[in-house]
């Protein structure tokens, strides 16, 4: 397999785009709210920072751009990150990524790797909390797309939910009509807790290890689930922003939380990778809420 050098730099610069524009829409929200809880605060804004992949040896490896944005109006915290890595995996990165039939890893252990990584925690509480995330994954013996997004309100509305699953069926229309049930029952089961017996949120979309042999069919799918993100996910923001609440519902909010802490810090893939890697911890740690709460 060749390095594909084209196809990374394309899928780079697609999350960088994306991410662009996420960050340009969330802060126009920020600008907006102008009434309701919160509205008297000053808008919120994303602080950027460099993040860097620490290799063994010292080499470069890669890095990306973390960005956060901290008590606003709208979010209480939110985080879209970037990132572009690549080295040799470590002994323990290798038995994993061999356990999932990855090629070569004994061989040739190079990697490199793309993404793009979301999750907001909202002021709120009737404002949903939200995952999104797409990357893809090089080594010399194979390549592949992953990713998703997924809602999780603590305060659940039958329509939000409908919303946030329509748009993303619409978007992947294109790709198969079998496409979405598949990649929903598979959200359905990535996004589920054990130790809770319960799902972490109301569902949404997920794939990975996406290698049809087509990288440019694979690549389009992929950029669609990042399309589907903003109109699925800003109406409902929209929608509940404004929403009046008390302490019983910041309750629910805190004590919701607690189980994202959870599934991330116990069964997230991507943590684990991430973390296992050498990647910036504070980027790859963004994903967990300012304040949770246990019962």
């Amino acid at each position: 397999m060749s390095d594909m050098n084209e196809e990374k730099q394309r899928a780079a610069a697609w999350f960088r785009t994306l991410r662009d524009e996420i960050v340009a829409a969330f802060e126009g929200l920020e600008d907006s709210h102008s009434e309701g809880p919160f509205s008297e605060m000053p808008a919120g804004r994303f602080e950027v920072s460099e993040t860097t992949r620490a290799s063994d040896d010292g080499s470069d490896a890669g890095g990306g751009l973390m960005s956060v944005m901290r008590g606003g109006r709208v979010f209480e915290k939110v985080g879209v990150n970037v990132s572009e890595v690549y080295g040799t995996l470590g002994s323990q990165a290798q038995a994993a990524m061999a356990a999932r039939g990855v090629p070569g890893m004994s061989d040739d252990p190079r990697f490199w790797a793309s993404g793009i990584s979301l999750v907001a925690h909202m002021q709120n509480p009737h404002c949903p909390a939200v995952h999104m995330n797409t990357r893809m994954f090089w080594t010399p013996g194979a390549w592949w797309f992953g990713g998703g997004s997924d809602l999780n309100p603590c305060i659940e509305y039958e329509e939000d939910t409908a919303h946030f699953h329509d748009q993303q069926a619409r978007h992947l229309q294109a790709h198969g009509a079998g496409l979405y049930p598949e990649l929903k029952a598979w959200a359905d089961e990535y996004f589920y807790i054990p130790h809770r017996k319960r799902a972490r949120g109301v569902g949404g979309i997920f794939m990975d290890d996406r290698n049809s042999g087509d990288w440019a069919a694979d690549f389009a799918l992929t950029q669609d689930i990042g399309r589907a993100f903003l109109p699925a996910y800003l109406p409902l923001v929209k929608r509940r922003r404004r929403t009046a609440f008390g302490e019983a519902e910041k309750e629910v909010q805190l004590v919701h939380r607690g189980l994202y802490a959870e599934y991330n810090l116990v069964y997230d893939r991507g943590t684990k990778f991430g973390l296992a890697t050498g990647h910036d911890a504070n980027a790859v740690l963004m994903s967990l809420p300012p304040l949770a709460k246990w019962v």
